[in-house]
C-alpha cells in the first residue's frame, strides 16, 4: 500500500516558516497584528470544525513560539551591553570563545581575517559586564592562527552589525590566548589536518576538493573551480550538506552492521556518527542545518519512507526555526528544505516510472538529482539570475564518485592518524574520484549553453515557479515512456552543447569588443577578418575563450597584459586555447610576483615568452594602429594611488586606432598615473574610453572628461565587493554626453562604426 502522507507536520513547518519570515522582515507591531489575525482565524475554524481544533491550535502555537523566539533573540543581541557599545562605536576589551574557524579575506586596502566570538565579558566606557553574545571579529594576520574553541582576550573598536544574529562587529587588535580548545575540538582538528595531509600529494584541485567534500574545509579552493561548480549546479558539493552526513553516517552504520551491531545499537552508532560529523564540520548554523536534513534523509529510508520523511522534515523545520529563527530568511535553509522535500515527494514517483524500463539503481540515480534540482530551481534563479541547463546531467554523472570520494577521504584522514602512508594511499583513491568531479565541472562549465540568464523580479520568478510545477506534474508521464524520455534528454543535450545563434552578432563592422568576464578586463581590437588584438584576459579562461569564439576570432597577433593582477591575467590560457597567438606583452613592473609567474606559465604552454611592452612605440597590427603611452621608464616605481598600488599605476596604457575610431585602453591606472599621463600627452582626445580600474571612485575626473569620449566602457563584475563602478564617476561622464556601457548590466559590448557614426551593441 502506498504511503499516506500526514500533512500536519508540514503544515506546522509552514506556519513556523511564515512566522520566522514575518519576524525578520516586518516590524514588531505588524507581527503582533498578524498573530492576532491568525488567532481569530483559528478560533473561527475551531468553532466551525471542532475536529480540526487541535491542528489549528497547534499551528497558531508554533507560529507564536517562533515569533517569540525571534523577538527574544533580537532582544538578546540588539539590546545587550555589547550592542549598546557598538552603537556608540566604543573602544572595548572583550573575552570570548572562538566559535568559527578564522577565515582570511581580501580587503580593499589589506587582507584581513574574519571569525566569530561568543563574548563572555566586555569592558568599555569604564564598566565590565559578563554576558553571552555573538560578535563578528575583523582582525589582522595573528587571528588566522587562533584555533576554534580557544578563549581569547582582545581589544578593539565595536561597530554595529547588520541582521539580528550579531551584537556587533569588533575591529580587533591582536588576540591574547587565554585557553586552548578542548579535547573534542583538538581531536576534530587532528582529523581535519590528517585529511588534508592524506591528499596533499595530489594535484591542487583534488587536494582542495577532498577536504571540502568531506568536512566543508574549502579554504584551499580557487575561484575558477568554485565558478565552474556554480555554473554546473555542483556547488552543494563544496559545502557541508545533508548528503555529506548521509554518506558518512550511512558508511558507519554499514560498518556497524558488518560488526554485528543490531537494534538499538544502530541508533547509538548513528547518533555518535552525527555528533562526530558536526564536530568535524564545525557547529556553525549551516552545519547544524545540514546535520538535521541528513538525519531526515536517513529516517526517510526503508518502509513508509514518504510518511516518515515528511513527518521528520516538518519536525526538523519547526525545531530549527525555534532555535534559530533567522534561518527563515537564509537561502541555504530554503535550498536544504526544498531539496529534501523534492527528494521525498518527486524522486520516488519518477524512480518508479523509470523503473519500468531502467534498472532500479539507474532510475534512482536519475530521479534524485533531478528532483532536488527542480525543487531548488526558483530559489537558485533568485540568487544567481541564471537557470543551469547542465545541473541535472552534471549531478547525475558525478553521483557515482561522490560517495567513494567522501568515504575514502574520511577513511584516509582517520587511518592517517595512525599510519600516514596508508592514509595517503586512501587519499589517492579519494583524489582519483574527485578528479572525475573536477573534470565534469570544467567540461560542463565550458558548454556553450551551460546556463541561461533569468530575471530575478517577482514576475520572472513566479513564471519560473509555475513552469517548475508544470514540469513536476508532467515528468512522470514522460519518464515512464522510454522514447519520450530519451527524446527529451537528446533535445536538452543539443540545447546545452550547441550555442544558439545570436542574429547580428558579431556586428560585421565592429572595431572594439568588451567581453563580460566578471570582475576583470578583457577587450579585443579587430585587426582583420577572424583576428584581433587582445588587451587583458580577465580572471576566467572559459569566459574570455567563449567571448573570442563568439567574435569568431581564431588568430591573435598580439596579446597585451596591462598589469599582472589576477583579474587581468588569469584568463590568458583561454586566449591561447586553440588560437594562433603571435606575441604576449606585459608591463615593465613585475608585480605581483604570483601573477607574473602565472602569466609566464600560461604563455610558456604555447611556446611564447612574456615580453615587455616598449614605451613610446607606434606600430601597425593589421587594421589596428597601437601607440604605447604608459608607463614611462621609471615613472611607475613606487606609485601608489588611494585605491591601488604600484602594479595598477604601472598599467600599460594603449592608444589604438581602428578604422578611424580612436580608443584609449587604460588598464587600472590610478589618479597619480592619470595625472602624469595628462601631462605627458596634453590635449589627448578619443572616441572610446575604457574607464580605468573598473570604474573605481578614485579617478582624475578632469582628465577623463577632457578626453571627450563619446563611448565609455566599464568592465566590471555584478555585485562585486568593491563598490565598482562608482556613480560619482559615471554620472559626470554621462552628463557630458558619453554613452556608458558596463558589462555587469549589458553583458558583452561591441563598438562598431557605420556611415552614421559609432554605435554600440550589447548581448547578455
Amino acid at each position: 500500500m502506498a504511503d499516506r502522507v500526514d500533512v500536519r507536520m508540514p503544515l506546522l513547518a509552514a506556519a513556523a516558516w511564515s512566522a520566522g519570515l514575518a519576524a525578520q522582515l516586518l516590524a514588531l507591531s505588524a507581527v503582533v497584528a498578524a498573530g492576532l489575525g491568525a488567532l481569530l482565524v483559528a478560533l473561527a475554524v475551531a468553532l466551525r470544525r471542532p475536529d480540526r481544533a487541535t491542528t489549528v491550535a497547534a499551528v497558531v502555537l508554533v507560529a507564536a513560539a517562533v515569533g517569540c523566539s525571534a523577538a527574544v533573540r533580537a532582544e538578546q543581541t540588539g539590546a545587550n551591553p555589547v550592542a549598546e557599545l557598538a552603537r556608540e562605536r566604543a573602544a572595548v576589551t572583550v573575552i570570548g570563545t572562538v566559535v568559527a574557524d578564522p577565515r582570511p579575506v581580501e580587503g580593499r586596502f589589506a587582507d584581513r581575517v574574519l571569525t566569530r566570538l561568543d563574548v563572555h565579558e566586555v569592558t568599555g566606557r569604564g564598566a565590565t559586564t559578563r554576558l553571552s553574545t555573538p560578535v563578528l571579529v575583523l582582525g589582522d594576520g595573528p587571528w588566522a592562527e587562533v584555533r576554534l574553541g580557544s578563549t581569547v582576550r582582545a581589544g578593539g573598536r565595536l561597530d554595529t552589525a547588520e541582521g539580528h544574529d550579531l551584537a556587533g562587529v569588533l575591529v580587533a587588535g591582536d588576540p591574547e590566548l587565554l585557553a586552548g580548545p578542548g579535547p573534542w575540538w583538538r581531536g576534530a582538528d587532528a582529523v581535519r589536518t590528517s585529511i588534508r595531509e592524506a591528499v596533499e600529494h595530489r594535484p591542487p584541485a583534488q587536494a582542495a576538493l577532498v577536504p571540502a567534500l568531506v568536512t566543508g574545509d574549502d579554504h584551499l579552493l580557487d575561484e575558477e573551480l568554485e565558478e565552474d561548480f556554480r555554473t554546473t549546479g555542483l556547488t552543494h558539493l563544496l559545502a557541508v550538506s545533508g548528503t555529506n552526513l548521509t554518506l558518512v553516517v550511512g558508511f558507519l552504520l554499514l560498518l556497524a552492521r558488518w560488526c554485528g551491531v543490531r537494534g538499538r545499537g544502530m541508533y547509538v552508532v548513528g547518533a555518535l556518527g552525527i555528533a562526530g560529523f558536526v564536530l568535524l564540520a564545525r557547529t556553525e548554523p549551516s552545519v547544524l542545518r545540514a546535520a538535521v536534513m541528513g538525519s531526515v534523509a536517513l529516517l526517510a529510508s526503508g518502509v513508509h519512507a514518504l510518511q516518515r520523511g515528511f513527518r521528520a522534515l516538518g519536525v526538523a523545520v519547526v525545531a530549527l526555526l525555534l532555535v534559530q529563527p533567522g534561518l527563515a530568511v537564509s537561502p541555504g535553509f530554503a535550498l536544504s528544505v526544498l531539496a529534501t522535500a523534492g527528494i521525498l515527494v518527486l524522486a520516488p514517483v519518477w524512480r518508479d516510472a523509470m523503473a519500468r524500463w531502467l534498472p532500479r539503481w539507474a532510475a534512482e540515480a536519475v530521479s534524485v538529482p533531478l528532483a532536488a534540482q527542480l525543487a531548488c530551481t526558483p530559489v537558485v534563479a533568485a540568487l544567481s539570475g541564471e537557470v543551469s541547463l547542465v545541473a541535472v546531467a552534471a549531478n547525475l554523472v558525478v553521483a557515482p564518485a561522490v560517495g567513494p570520494a567522501t568515504v575514502l577521504g574520511l577513511a584516509g584522514g582517520l587511518v592517517g592518524l595512525v599510519v600516514p602512508a596508508a592514509g595517503a594511499l586512501l587519499g589517492t583513491g579519494a583524489g582519483w574520484c574527485v578528479g572525475w568531479i573536477v573534470a565534469v565541472a570544467d567540461r560542463g562549465a565550458d558548454a556553450p549553453t551551460a546556463a541561461i540568464g533569468w530575471g530575478t523580479g517577482p514576475t520572472a520568478l513566479a513564471l519560473l515557479t509555475v513552469l517548475c510545477l508544470v514540469l513536476a506534474l508532467a515528468l512522470r508521464g514522460v519518464l515512464a515512456r522510454p522514447a519520450a524520455a530519451v527524446a527529451v534528454a537528446v533535445v536538452l543535450g543539443l540545447v546545452v552543447l550547441v550555442r544558439p545563434p545570436t542574429p547580428g552578432w558579431p556586428a560585421g563592422d565592429w572595431v572594439v569588443a568588451m567581453c563580460d568576464v566578471g570582475q576583470g578586463d578583457a577587450l579585443a581590437l579587430r585587426s582583420g577578418p577572424g583576428e584581433a588584438v587582445v588587451v587583458d584576459a580577465g580572471p576566467d579562461p572559459g569566459a574570455v575563450d567563449r567571448c573570442l569564439d563568439d567574435l569568431e576570432v581564431d588568430r591573435v597577433p598580439l596579446t597585451v597584459l596591462t598589469h599582472f593582477h589576477a583579474d587581468h591575467v588569469d584568463g590568458l590560457a583561454g586566449v591561447l586555447d586553440g588560437r594562433a597567438v603571435g606575441a604576449v606583452e606585459g608591463t615593465s613592473v613585475l608585480d605581483p610576483v604570483g601573477g607574473v609567474e602565472d602569466a609566464r606559465a600560461a604563455a610558456a604552454v604555447a611556446g611564447l615568452p612574456v615580453r615587455t611592452a616598449t614605451y613610446g612605440t607606434t606600430r601597425r597590427v593589421g587594421e589596428v594602429t597601437l601607440q604605447t603611452l604608459w608607463p614611462r621608464p621609471g615613472s611607475a616605481a613606487g606609485a601608489v594611488g588611494e585605491e591601488g598600488d604600484a602594479a595598477n599605476d604601472a598599467s600599460v596604457v594603449l592608444l589604438a586606432e581602428v578604422r578611424g575610431v580612436r580608443v584609449l585602453l587604460t588598464g587600472d591606472l590610478e589618479p597619480p598615473g592619470q595625472a602624469a599621463l595628462a601631462r605627458a600627452v596634453p590635449g589627448l582626445r578619443v572616441d572610446v574610453l575604457k574607464l580605468p580600474h573598473h570604474g573605481s571612485r578614485y579617478q582624475d575626473l578632469p582628465f577623463l572628461a577632457s578626453l571627450g569620449a563619446g563611448v565609455v566602457l566599464v568592465s566590471v563584475g555584478a555585485d562585486n565587493d568593491y563598490g565598482h563602478p562608482a556613480e560619482e564617476v559615471l554620472d559626470p561622464l554621462a552628463g557630458a554626453g558619453a554613452e556608458v556601457r558596463r558589462t555587469d548590466e549589458d553583458g558583452d559590448v561591441l563598438v562598431s562604426v557605420t556611415e552614421e557614426g559609432i554605435e554600440t551593441h550589447t548581448r547578455r
